[in-house]
């Protein structure tokens, strides 16, 4: 196989590259868009040497790679829509049921009142036995499950 030397991205990258949803994690993970990489292909191609043209074997590789990039992204995407699904599944059927969640260097017990969000993440708020509200509690701190007497 024939080496290919370094190529020159073009000055702007195309519309497309700019739209949101797994393309933004594409470009966060290499810096560049999943068109951007496409268009390297494309550039390899305009400005290779005629009479020494890419390998198709070596091609049709990079083209696969830029798939692959592509499904990964998209299944990675996937993926944390489905724990966030599940996190907040979690997080409704423990509604009126008790907990102990740790806070600092001791253990608060009381039963669930509500659940909020704050960036995709639940918050528990607690009513505890004292009559106390107590909010912003992260769901990963919970350390006991009791079910209501």
């Amino acid at each position: 196989m024939q080496a290919i030397g370094p190529v020159t991205p073009p000055a702007q990258p195309p519309p497309a590259a700019t739209q949101g949803g797994s393309r933004n994690s594409a470009t966060d993970a290499f810096g560049l868009s999943f068109e951007s990489l496409l268009q390297i292909v494309l550039t390899q191609l305009t400005y290779q040497d005629p009479l020494e043209p890419m390998d198709n074997f070596e091609f049709v590789s990079q083209l696969a790679q830029f798939s692959q990039i592509q499904q990964t992204t998209t299944m990675s995407d996937n993926i944390e829509t489905l724990v966030r699904a599940q996190t907040t599944g979690q997080a409704a059927n423990l509604l009126g049921k008790d907990v102990d969640v740790a806070a600092g260097s001791g253990t608060i017990t009381g039963r669930v009142a509500a659940i909020s969000f704050a960036n995709g993440s639940p918050a528990l708020t607690i009513e505890t036995t004292d009559g106390q509200t107590i909010s912003g509690l992260p769901l990963g701190n919970v350390s006991q499950i009791r079910e209501t007497q």
